[in-house]
């Protein structure tokens, strides 16, 4: 089998190509990846030079390099690709409909002209919006709060069209909150690390009382693997892992780990639109692919814990460069 990854080198798309070249040594892997400031081809490092992996630098909304790539013996397309960070979004909207929208509808158009076995859209749960109780269903209302989310809901819903219009073979992944290795340290869980061992200050919006549902990355990408190999085309399965934690508790629980003092958080005004609570309802996946999370939050947040430790030169090279200052420079605004 050969697949194409887009958006390979980040987070989620650099674990999940290193899970299927260990588990699948008969599969080939092209990773496109613009290389923006969350693309990281150390993440991949070890791969380089490798006959079933193959590096691509392109952007998902060029029409003609989409084309070319598909042409060359795809079997399936997962699409990573996008801008996820929702205080980005809020800043600016823009890097956001052209990449999760725009980018979804040339892979689509791709896909439809090259006659690709399954496309797999990587979406969020984010999508159905704040729950103050229960679990969001794929069947439930998708009502997003930021410009980030709505530019997910939207290129959901072109697939969706795409799927009752022209037949194509697409399916949907909504996960709940990922965390792991090479996660870029803007985001909680590796912000929270790093600059607990730097004895930086902690940023926590509001009360800290958001509720997140975590899931570790290779759980995730064990996911995307069940629907690869017996999702069924035109379906939407949600995977969640059922932890629920809010903010401070989960700042506090890395906090202890590493022996720093909860001095070290900040309370800051919180984000516009803030989202209270993600819940999935992961039953689907479940009982229709066999799948369910194995790492339990303990353990997944201990080896992530110990990962950010034994690799500070990753972490400090990408937060001296241009992330350096995002966060003091952003909150400053508020």
């Amino acid at each position: 089998m050969k697949i194409l990854v887009t958006g390979g080198a980040g987070f989620i798309g650099s674990n999940f190509i290193h899970y299927i070249m260990k588990q699948h040594p008969d599969w080939q892997v092209v990773n496109l990846d613009k290389l923006t400031y969350a693309g990281n081809l150390e993440n991949l490092k070890d791969l380089e030079g490798q006959a079933r992996y193959q590096f691509i630098k392109g952007d998902i909304t060029d029409r003609i390099q989409i084309g070319s790539i598909l042409s060359q013996g795809i079997d399936v397309v997962i699409n990573f690709a996008a801008e996820s960070h929702v205080d980005r979004s809020i800043l600016d909207a823009s890097p956001f409909i052209d990449t999760n929208i725009k980018g979804t509808q040339v892979l689509l158009d791709g896909i439809r002209q090259n006659k690709i076995e399954k496309y797999i859209q990587v979406s969020t749960d984010e999508v159905y919006g704040s729950l103050e109780k229960g679990k969001a269903t794929e069947t439930s209302n998708l009502l997003p709060n930021s410009p980030y989310a709505a530019s997910k809901t939207s290129a959901d819903l072109l697939c969706r069209a795409y799927w009752k219009t022209y037949g194509l073979p697409v399916m949907i992944t909504r996960c709940s909150n990922n965390y792991g290795p090479y996660q870029f340290p803007e985001k909680l869980i590796p912000l929270v690390i790093s600059n607990a061992l730097e004895g930086k200050d902690i940023p926590v919006y509001g009360d800290g009382l958001n509720v997140r549902e975590w899931i570790h990355v290779k759980d995730h990408c064990r996911a995307l693997e069940a629907v690869v190999l017996k999702g069924l085309p035109g379906e939407i399965y949600n995977v969640g892992s059922n932890i629920e934690k809010n903010n401070l508790e989960l700042v506090k629980f890395i906090l202890k780990t590493l022996g720093k003092p909860e001095s070290l958080i900040k309370y800051v005004t919180d984000r516009p639109g803030h989202d209270r609570r993600y819940a999935l309802d992961a039953a689907k996946i479940k009982n229709e692919l066999g799948w369910e999370p194995l790492m339990s939050f303990e353990e997944g947040m201990t080896a992530t814990i110990k990962w950010y430790i034994d690799n500070k030169a990753w972490w400090q090279r990408i937060k001296s460069g241009e992330y350096a200052g995002y966060y003091e420079r952003m909150y400053a605004g508020r």
